[in-house]
């Protein structure tokens, strides 16, 4: 056991190793962040992807039967299953938005640079990175790129990957380009839901005075607020979107609202479910009119122990690279790998802003310590803090 931490001191020569492939590593982020990768329309980035991952030679270049992406670089060891490492390739862009990347002193700056391009930069330049350390894994490392994540992909990519992955599976790390400092270990029970009203398509029947789609949606957001939700499962439901009608003098025909609930308890999450169901039906009664309650994604509660290996390894590689590690509870791939049993965190590469819009903006610096850090968590890995 005594070479296990060895890795944990090296960690801060890491950092400026890394940095000094700093040219590769940029031009990976930016070549992959430029192609627009809409979730659904992920083809093109997914090319672009296979193509750098077969020039840094990787021992087997291939996509799983859903299309993800996925380089392995074998391992020394026969009998020691796989380590995944994962970043979502969609983002929240269409092909519309001008996909043109900034490069300044200490920044890149670019739709879905946040969200995920950094991370699937970061992905793809692994293999060049374990080279230029020098380091070789008992297991085998996949590197996998997962289509169709976000909102109505609701994650497909990867479970589609792992239910269909023929081997047990040793560990995961999932890469979100931010926030560096993240350490995600568990993931709230969610199920994301759309209402809709629609007064248009009544059949044929004429209304003395017809309702209002907007004042009907609000009716079903009056009932979810007086909802009586436990502290404990801790539970709530965000009313997070709404839009509807045509214009100030017109009454509205339609109108559609969206909202997320959440519980560290699926038990919980189902239950406020059935009770929102029984508002949207009682209120479509009320009003003849039609609502329709659609369901865009869901994610299982599943978690690690605090005091996991995993965790604690995590915690003493971040010490050692002076970040303070910060947990909540992440509905990214992570939830697919904890409800498969699989040990696996979530982590961020650097710091920035602007997360969702088209100015997002990342700090270079900070990036090769969240790279030391990634290596770091996967050496641990392979060192065998998550064999039982």
């Amino acid at each position: 056991m005594h070479n296990a931490m060895d890795y944990i001191d090296k960690l801060p020569g890491f950092v400026e190793e890394i940095k000094s492939i700093k040219e590769t590593i940029i031009s990976n982020i930016v070549l992959i962040g430029q192609i627009p990768s809409p979730t659904f329309k992920e083809k093109n980035r997914t090319s672009v992807f296979m193509e750098r991952l077969s020039e840094f030679q990787v021992d087997e270049c291939t996509t799983d039967g859903y299309r993800n992406p996925i380089g392995i670089i074998r391992g020394t060891s026969e009998s020691k299953p796989p380590i995944f490492v994962v970043a979502h390739l969609d983002t929240v862009f269409g092909q519309d938005v001008d996909h043109y990347y900034t490069i300044g002193e200490n920044s890149i700056t670019g739709p879905g640079i946040m969200d995920n391009s950094v991370g699937v930069g970061i992905l793809v330049s692994l293999p060049g990175i374990f080279r230029k350390l020098n380091l070789r894994f008992e297991s085998d490392i996949v590197i996998a790129g997962a289509i169709q994540s976000l909102g109505k992909g609701n994650l497909r990519g990867i479970r589609h990957l792992l239910k269909t992955w023929n081997t047990p599976i040793r560990a995961a790390v999932c890469i979100e380009s931010s926030e560096l400092g993240r350490l995600n270990y568990y993931a709230d029970g969610m199920i994301r839901c759309e209402v809709e009203c629609n007064i248009s398509t009544t059949n044929g029947m004429e209304y003395k005075f017809k309702p209002n789609a907007i004042l009907i949606i609000n009716e079903v957001i009056n009932q979810i607020l007086q909802l009586r939700l436990p502290q404990k499962p801790r539970s709530r439901v965000i009313v997070g979107k709404t839009f509807g009608g045509h214009k100030h003098g017109v009454i509205a025909y339609d109108a559609t609202l969206g909202f997320e609930i959440q519980s560290t308890s699926d038990r919980m999450v189902k239950s406020i479910f059935n009770n929102i169901k029984d508002i949207v039906e009682g209120i479509s009664h009320e009003y003849e009119v039609e609502l329709k309650l659609k369901t865009i994604s869901n994610v299982h509660a599943a978690r690690l122990k605090f005091n996991h290996p995993l965790v604690k390894s995590v915690v003493s590689v971040m010490k050692k690279l002076d970040l303070t590690p910060v947990s909540e509870p992440s509905e990214s791939e992570l939830s697919i790998f904890l409800s498969r049993k699989i040990p696996a965190v979530t982590l961020g590469i650097t710091r920035g802003e602007n997360h969702h819009q088209k100015n997002a903006r990342v700090e270079i610096e900070p990036m090769f310590k969240g790279i030391a850090q990634v290596v770091g968590v996967i050496k641990a890995i392979d060192n065998g803090v998550c064999d039982e």
